[in-house]
């Protein structure tokens, strides 16, 4: 297992712009399980603390210049991104139907299916050309193969993007206090943001073009803590209590 040399560029966007985001993402999720540890602020937790997981492989295999071993790692990497959004939809499921109707079982059922499925872009590694390019001629960068971003979106989106911003509209649709609408238009702003942000960086990742990959690193720091604070002032804050 070796080391390269991190240039500048690499330095700024995995340990200086994703250290911003694990920080941050870290501090809420803490705030949120140091008031109440109660089972929706876990879940609702789990939002921030899953990308936190990914963001710590990330700074371990940046370094390196072991392929198998980088790879492993990014696939952990993407896992804890991509799982992240399930949490919501769980979250948002309890708060709809309470969580004598969405009991732990089913709650289980949901995080356990869908990280299957999460889990399930582990077989594209082993077939050549179809998964994640992570070498010197990448620049040890993650490029992503069609069949897998299309696996990903397929799989992201079906099972936790839209039925957690159709979940979000439900519930914002049965509040007939106004503050309480305010609120939650927050959370589903801060929720757009989030999802515009993971969209943005997997395009970033198959597209492989350095303007692009800057371009979404930036866009993708001010979405991602535009999102995180908005999610939790428009809820984190209130399930706090």
């Amino acid at each position: 297992m070796g080391l390269f040399q991190l240039t500048f560029a690499r330095i700024l966007t995995v340990y200086i712009a994703q250290g911003v985001i694990l920080v941050v993402f870290l501090y809420l999720a803490i705030r949120i399980l140091l008031r109440d540890r109660k089972r929706l602020n876990v879940i609702f937790a789990g939002l921030y603390i899953s990308p936190v997981v990914g963001v710590l492989m990330n700074f371990i295999y940046a370094p390196l210049t072991d392929e198998t071993i980088v790879l492993l790692l990014n696939f952990f990497t993407n896992i804890g991104s991509i799982y992240a959004p399930i949490f919501i939809v769980v979250f948002d499921l309890i708060l709809l139907k309470s969580e004598k109707i969405i009991s732990t079982s089913k709650q289980l059922a949901i995080l356990i299916g869908y990280g299957i499925a999460v889990l399930c872009m582990g077989i594209f590694l082993f077939i050549p050309g179809y998964g994640v390019t992570i070498n010197v001629g990448t620049n040890w960068t993650p490029v992503w193969s069609f069949p897998f971003f299309i696996y990903v979106v397929i799989i992201l989106t079906s099972f936790a993007t839209i039925p957690a911003f159709y979940f979000s509209i439900k519930i914002y649709q049965k509040f007939e206090d106004e503050h309480l609408k305010k609120k939650w238009r927050f959370f589903i702003y801060g929720y757009i943001a989030l999802m515009t942000f993971m969209y943005a960086i997997f395009i970033s990742n198959i597209l492989n073009n350095t303007t692009f990959r800057l371009i979404a690193g930036v866009l993708g720091l001010v979405l991602a803590l535009l999102g995180g604070f908005l999610m939790y002032y428009g809820v984190g804050r209130q399930i706090e209590k």
